[in-house]
């Protein structure tokens, strides 16, 4: 998409006609979009304090640069609100830095969500769900937020199905994927300030994840059962984890992380009972052919872990404060196809 093909549709008298140009052009994700007026883009670029040809990222493996006008376009496809566009840009930011390593997940057959997460204050004055069915529908900050970010893969970056993106099944979550941290309910400190930004900052992670996997247990009063459920899931034998060891989210739900606070586990002994629990044996990873060759005397003691170290499990707290219903958010990746990347929320 460039913005001259963008600004001649501008002020359509016909709506409904110019979204079936745009469909016809290749420039939707399959639902429909917002045909960009000029006016709504110069509201967006402002409302990010930006200029049109200001450069937000460059993805050197496709030798493709980001610029403003593109995602601001790509915002009022997606039906941003103009204040939504200093997070939008954040993502871009962290979408196209280095240690994300963007080729990777946008094109393996494996299919990644971009997953979106937001912290700080800006989540709730723009409207971003933390709490009841954060992953899902009904919040219009969470879905164009991630569109937004998934629109401008596809039209300018040429991540497109059956092209660039090469995903064997894909997820809904390609549409979108943004949710907010609970910070008001979470009993420990933020993600961003664990990452070491201040509390009054705002923040967006860009992480690649296979899916979701939810993890249910309403009988447990105590942390090591939830969280032996929850490193169980994460280790399940047909994860990319388990041999990839990348970095792992967890989401802990409203009852969960409440059991969790009131049992004054600290979010590093949390991070640290997931790692040392979620692993497999090598001689359990070459019965089902995820390791080659013959298990090998002493394999049923030795363990691959779900990821690399207690570190790199990232503890979330989001969603309904009823339900006994927390989540992992299985890594598309290793450590050498990429990072999660935190990058600061500017605002003009």
């Amino acid at each position: 998409m460039t913005t001259t093909a963008a600004s001649h549709l501008s002020d359509p008298s016909d709506p409904a006609a110019l979204i079936e140009t745009y469909y016809e052009r290749g420039w939707t994700d399959g639902l429909p979009v917002v045909p960009p007026s000029r006016g709504a883009i110069e509201a967006m670029l402002a409302a990010g304090g930006l200029r049109a040809s200001d450069l937000l990222g460059v993805i050197d493996t496709r030798n493709q640069r980001i610029l403003a006008d593109k995602v601001a376009i790509n915002a009022v496809m997606a039906g941003c609100k103009p204040e939504y566009m200093p997070v939008v840009v954040a993502a871009i930011k962290g979408l196209s830095h280095p240690d994300f390593h963007y080729h990777g997940p946008a094109t393996s057959t494996g299919g990644s969500n971009i997953v979106v997460i937001v912290n700080g204050p800006i989540a709730q004055r723009i409207g971003v769900n933390a709490k009841d069915n954060a992953f899902g529908p009904g919040f219009r900050a969470n879905a164009t937020i991630g569109r937004a970010v998934r629109l401008v893969m596809m039209n300018v970056l040429n991540t497109r199905p059956g092209g660039l993106d090469r995903s064997a099944l894909g997820t809904p979550g390609k549409y979108s994927f943004c949710f907010a941290e609970n910070e008001a309910e979470s009993p420990w400190e933020p993600f961003h300030v664990e990452r070491g930004f201040k509390r009054e900052q705002s923040t967006v992670t860009i992480y690649a994840a296979e899916g979701v996997i939810q993890v249910s247990n309403g009988i447990s009063n105590r942390p090591e059962p939830l969280l032996q459920g929850m490193a169980d899931a994460m280790a399940n034998l047909g994860s990319r984890n388990i041999t990839g060891q990348g970095d792992y989210v967890v989401v802990f739900a409203g009852e969960h992380s409440a059991l969790l606070g009131k049992s004054g586990w600290s979010k590093k002994q949390v991070k640290q009972y997931l790692y040392d629990h979620a692993r497999r044996t090598l001689a359990d990873l070459k019965r089902v052919e995820r390791l080659p060759g013959p298990s090998e005397p002493g394999d049923e003691n030795r363990w691959l872990h779900a990821t690399e170290s207690w570190e790199t499990v990232l503890v979330f707290c989001a969603g309904g404060a009823v339900g006994t219903k927390s989540a992992c958010l299985p890594a598309w990746g290793s450590p050498k196809s990429g990072r999660t990347v935190t990058t600061l929320v500017v605002e003009p």
